[in-house]
Formats: C-alpha cells, structure tokens, sequence
C-alpha cells in the first residue's frame, strides 16, 4: 500500500487515514513534540559568571586605552560604568570588600598588613567563611579561583594549606603580585615557579589554567571564575613580545599632575613641588609599563572569549571586568601609588557583558566593589535578603526586565593609614610613622592618613566630604560638579549647617551593616 511506511525507523508502520493527511502529519512529529515539551518543562540552567580582577588598574588617567580588546569583547558588548568605586582604595581590603560584599569596618581588613587583618586568622575564621563563593557551590556551581587573592595568603608557615571555603579549584598566588619566582598554593601545596616566559609567566598561566578548567568543566552545572592577574601592579614586568611597545608614551599631563596639596592633609603638602625631574621621568617608566603588562590581560580576555564561544557557553555567561583601586602617577606631586581619598584613586573600571545585557550602554549610577559580591549571587539565583552585605545588586541596571533595583545617592569610602614604627633608613630626615617613601623619599602612606569620607553622587550633588583621624581632625571638601580634579579644599566657604549634616550622615555610614547602609537618608 503506497505509503504504509514512515521514515521514523525501521518497523516504525503509521497507517494513513484517505482524505485526512494532516493527522498522518501529526502522528509523525507527536514523538518530536513531546520530547520538546520535556526539555521545555526542565528548568533552565542558570548562567555562568566569570569575574576578572587586575590589580591597580586606574580609569581615571587612561588605564583602559591599551585594552582594545577588552573594550570591544566586553565594554562595547555590554554595559561600561562610568562611576564605579572602590570603597577603601588598597588592595587587601577592597578585595576583602569584594569577596564579602562589605564595608571594611565589617569584614574588619584594614590595610595589606597581618596586623591590619589581611588574610589572618581572623579573616578566616570569619568573614571568609562567609564569602561569595560559599554560597555559589551551595547552587551547584562549579568554582574555580586563580591568581593574587590577599597580599598576606600564604606569607605563614603552613598557611599554602588553606583553601578558602567556596573553591573547587585554587590556584592562588602566595603573596603580594610577581610575574615570575612565586610561589602558587595550588588546591593547598606549594608549586614553586621560575622565570620561563612559556611555563612561568602569571597572566598568561591564569588564562591557560582557566581555559583547561572550562575543557574538563561538567556541562550539567554553571560554572564561576575568578582570575586575578598580577596586571598591572608593579614591578610591571611584561611578557617579552610587549617590552617594547608604548615606547612613547607618558603619564598624563592635565588635572592635578603636579599640583601642589597646599590646602590638603598633611600628607599631601609634605611632597617637593614641582617634582624633580628623577620622579617624573620615574612615573613615566612606570605608566609605560603598567600599559605594557595590560596586554597580557587583553590577550587572556580574548581566549576566554573565543573558549566559551567554541564550547556554546558565551551566551550564557556573565564577564565582569574591574579593578580593586585606581592608582596615580604624578598627581598632587605624588608620584605612584594609590591610597588616597581622591577621585583618581578611588575610582574603578567596570565593563560587564551577559544574557539581558544590551550592547553599547554606558551607565551612570554610582555602583560600587561591594555590590559585586550580592549581583553575582543575584545572577546566580541566591536570594539576597537572606545573605549579609552591605551592597546592592546592580544586575537591574544592566538588564531592567530582569530584577528591581535602586540607586544609591551617596557612599562611604573609608581608610587606615599604614606606618613603619621606625625611621626609614633611606629617608632618614623623615621619622617614623611614615611608609612607602619612594622615589625620593616622598612618602605616601601615614599611621594618620587614616580617613572616611562621603562620596555624594546624583542628579543634584557631586560632592566629597572626607574627616581624618589625626590630631588635627582634619577635614576635606570638594564640589567636584566644579572643580573635577579636587584642586580646592572648599571646607572654609561651606556653610556650617551643610558640613554639620554631611558629618552626621559619616557618622551612620561608618557603623552602618547591612540594610542600614542601603537605607541611610
């Protein structure tokens, strides 16, 4: 009988009804169609988060010009803020304020040092305990760390054996960043690394172990990355192909390049102004290759990219690029660090590319470090008001449909100072309490220049109020609406009763946890 048989497999008979042939056709997909209704029915694999933090990366003077590929692949395929900040501008506490999602008054890391909390036994105990990545493996994701963690892991006898709570795979770096002759705890021993560009080099090893993780990942699971490069933190040593590039470029002129801090912290009014020539020609070295450690990065950016296209997983996977501090090379004759209330130091680059997020958005609200930690767990399904953080989400900026969220009109930034208890041998003149006096001897740290401030930031006020815990009870303010480069200490021509409410509104911010610090008015 002329079509007694269907290609659906061998015996497969289906009889067909003369004079009705759209039930035949019916009868032949019936087997597609419910196994489409099945899939339809399982819920939907939540998506994959990959977050890239360099070290020292500033915004303000540039530090995203040499990464075109990062700006193409994850700026211009998502969403770029343009004022994102670091709440404390030093690395061990902003990362510590990242990994909880807290102020550092909370999570208690107050500087780089051991005694300043910084990966100590305390911090383990305790706010560590509770870091993001605990609650992404408790939702089945698959985690995996690589590179700089907190610049006092590992320093400790013993201590290469701690593998924080969270990771299933670690990689972490003993110590402050290096390119080459470290030391990786890797998932808690010790792996030792020499100076061979193809087997040693820090960046491109975080990009090679990444992408062997992505290889051998379980494809029924998300997966979360983090990898922090030692980019571009000194000593700026860059892969050999990039030596030579950026040959004539220098730090930025304009601003407050050698400005004199005549009507700031003490701190600021020690440095000689105008820079002698030996600082400048410093700084410039060093802008140049900060530029030429990026590349590397840029590099690692477009294998991770190229991996999770190839393996079907990059529309689906959430890229967030930043930075824990911003950095200045010049600014206020300070020649290079980071560490100080000014914009060009708390500010951070922010690109973030995934499912939702349109294309081409550059966004203005104020999003800061600590809500990277509450918007992973948000896009990760976790819900928030069960986790204790004192920052938002910021997913529903980036794709509206997909959550409600606020904006935040002001925040706190808050820093404690760090001091050699002894008088530098090299900067005998100077005394004590003093810290990294270099180059000639200009020194940019203090026990005192320990600080908290109110950043103000909406559609009516740009605005900085900064209080010193100093015997001066010194105090900074800036209208930064008219005055961008923080030039003039406006804190005489204010009036008292707007600096009386602004020192109140400090006050809460600076014991503030959780919901408190979102709700302060």
């Amino acid at each position: 009988m002329a079509g007694s048989r269907s290609g659906a497999g061998a015996g497969a008979t289906v009889t067909r009804h003369r004079g009705h042939p759209a039930a035949a056709t019916l009868l032949t997909l019936l087997p597609a169609l419910l196994t489409c209704c099945a899939r339809c029915a399982e819920p939907s694999k939540p998506s994959n988060i990959i977050l890239i933090l360099a070290d020292d990366q500033d915004v303000q003077l540039g530090g995203m010009t040499p990464m075109k590929k990062t700006r193409t692949m994850i700026g211009e395929a998502g969403a770029t803020f343009v004022n994102a900040f670091t709440v404390t501008p030093l690395c061990c506490p902003s990362r510590s304020s990242i990994l909880t999602g807290q102020y550092p008054h909370n999570h208690e890391v107050r500087n780089n040092s051991l005694s300043g909390n910084c990966s100590s036994p305390l911090w383990q105990k305790g706010p560590e305990s509770e870091a993001f990545p605990t609650y992404l493996l408790k939702q089945k994701y698959q985690t995996f760390f690589a590179g700089k963690y907190l610049n006092q892991y590992g320093k400790k006898d013993g201590d290469v054996s701690h593998v924080p709570p969270g990771w299933d795979q670690w990689n972490a770096l003993v110590g402050n960043s290096q390119y080459y002759n470290y030391t990786l705890s890797v998932n808690g021993k010790e792996e030792k690394h020499g100076d061979s560009y193809e087997k040693d080099y820090l960046t491109d090893l975080i990009a090679n172990r990444s992408l062997n993780f992505l290889d051998n990942r379980s494809p029924q699971h998300p997966f979360f990355l983090m990898l922090a490069p030692p980019a571009p933190h000194s000593p700026w040593t860059a892969a050999p192909q990039y030596q030579k590039v950026f040959d004539d470029v220098k730090a930025p002129r304009d601003g407050s390049f050698d400005k004199p801090g005549k009507d700031k912290h003490w701190l600021l009014r020690q440095p000689v102004n105008p820079m002698p020539s030996s600082s400048v020609s410093f700084l410039d070295n060093a802008y140049r290759q900060r530029w030429q450690t990026l590349l590397s990065v840029d590099d690692m950016v477009e294998l991770l990219v190229n991996k999770l296209t190839s393996i079907k997983e990059l529309d689906n996977t959430y890229i967030i690029y930043t930075s824990d501090n911003g950095y200045h090379t010049g600014q206020f004759s300070l020649p290079i660090d980071k560490r100080q209330l000014y914009e060009f130091d708390i500010r951070i680059p922010l690109m973030v590319r995934g499912p939702g997020i349109k294309p081409n958005q550059t966004l203005k609200a104020p999003v800061l470090n600590i809500d990277l930690a509450p918007t992973i767990l948000d896009i990760s399904g976790v819900d928030l008001s069960t986790v204790n953080v004192d920052g938002q989400s910021f997913l529903a900026q980036m794709a509206p449909s997909l959550r409600n969220g606020t904006e935040r009109p002001f925040f706190l930034v808050e820093y404690t100072g760090e001091g050699h208890a002894t008088t530098d041998p090299a900067c005998p003149k100077l005394g004590p309490g003093l810290s990294q006096c270099f180059p000639d001897c200009v020194c940019e740290d203090a026990f005192n220049n320990t600080y908290a401030c109110v950043r103000t930031l909406d559609k009516e006020h740009d605005m900085q109020y900064c209080e010193f815990a100093d015997s001066e009870s010194f105090v900074e303010v800036y209208n930064l609406a008219s005055d961008p480069y923080q030039l003039e200490n406006i804190v005489k021509k204010v009036d008292p009763a707007v600096l009386q409410a602004m020192n109140q509104r400090l006050i809460k911010l600076q014991s503030c946890e959780g919901d408190s610090c979102r709700n302060i008015k």
